[in-house]
């Protein structure tokens, strides 16, 4: 046997092995979801398991890619626990250089001197002021930097204090990692959804968004008329802004779930995948 009908059988190995590994990975993610359908607050509400399987593939095949992941929802909705708390089960299984993460608040246009000029929240929100609207916020940045990360290159990213409303640039370096989440609200908006390879959207009841939405608003300095008049406006910009992006979704999630269940169903998805590439490597 030459060495390039050698080459071409080894290719041909990869390629079967790489297929099986796939449908071993799905297989098993397809047992969890039927275990998580079976639960009183299912993590999972809604996915596209065509998307899944093309995603795994790529994601096997092509060691170098990145896969940007976009994860929406209204104000309060969860995103941030949910994001939090997939990080926490990937930080005690993978190396952090596996994974990185932004987030949309993060990157708030800085309005400190128009609260300071204002002299409060309230009498901002009179001046006909929104935190709720995407120009509030620099998407353009944020597409920069993602577009940066997907393509192997590091990002300072900025910080917001959302009690002063001061942006602080370049307070965070990101890795260009295998795996992006990005999470706010207008992630998958018209200004970002383009660049995402899964989309996921998290859906919670409207009353639940509100009692959290305003036990965090006292946190942030928040309360009595300045806190209900911006909640109107959380609520009115969203059915604008961000309930219709839940239609691009790949993914829908619960935000009615624990923490705890999806740090352990992360894990398990983790051990899963790690279990099915060890076993054939």
């Amino acid at each position: 046997m030459n060495t390039e009908t050698m080459q071409e059988c080894t290719n041909t190995i990869k390629k079967n092995d790489t297929s099986i590994i796939v449908f071993r990975i799905v297989d098993g993610i397809k047992e969890i979801l039927e275990d998580d359908r079976k639960q009183k607050q299912p993590l999972f509400l809604s996915v596209n398991e065509t998307l899944l399987i093309k995603i795994i593939k790529t994601f096997l095949e092509d060691r170098n890619r990145q896969c940007l992941i976009g994860i929406t929802g209204e104000s309060a909705s969860g995103k941030t626990t949910l994001v939090n708390y997939v990080l926490k089960a990937l930080r005690k299984k993978l190396f952090n250089e596996t994974y990185t993460s932004l987030c949309c608040d993060d990157y708030y246009k800085d309005t400190s001197l128009e609260l300071k000029a204002a002299g409060s929240y309230e009498k901002l929100y009179e001046t006909g002021f929104s935190f709720d609207k995407p120009s509030a916020i620099n998407l353009e940045l944020m597409r920069a930097h993602l577009i940066s990360l997907k393509n192997g290159c590091g990002v300072n990213a900025p910080e917001y204090d959302f009690v002063t409303c001061e942006s602080i640039p370049n307070r965070a370096y990101k890795n260009p990692t295998r795996a992006i989440l990005a999470e706010g609200l207008y992630v998958l908006g018209d200004e970002l959804c383009d660049l995402f390879d899964v989309r996921v959207y998290v859906f919670t009841p409207f009353e639940k968004i509100k009692e959290r939405w305003f036990a965090r608003a006292i946190l942030r300095g928040k309360t009595g008329h300045a806190a209900e008049h911006q909640f109107n406006d959380v609520n009115s910009t969203a059915q604008i802004y961000i309930r219709p992006t839940m239609q691009k979704a790949d993914i829908i999630i619960n935000g009615l779930t624990s923490s705890e269940y999806i740090e352990d169903i992360t894990t398990r998805i983790i051990n899963l995948v790690n279990d099915v590439i060890s076993f054939y490597h």
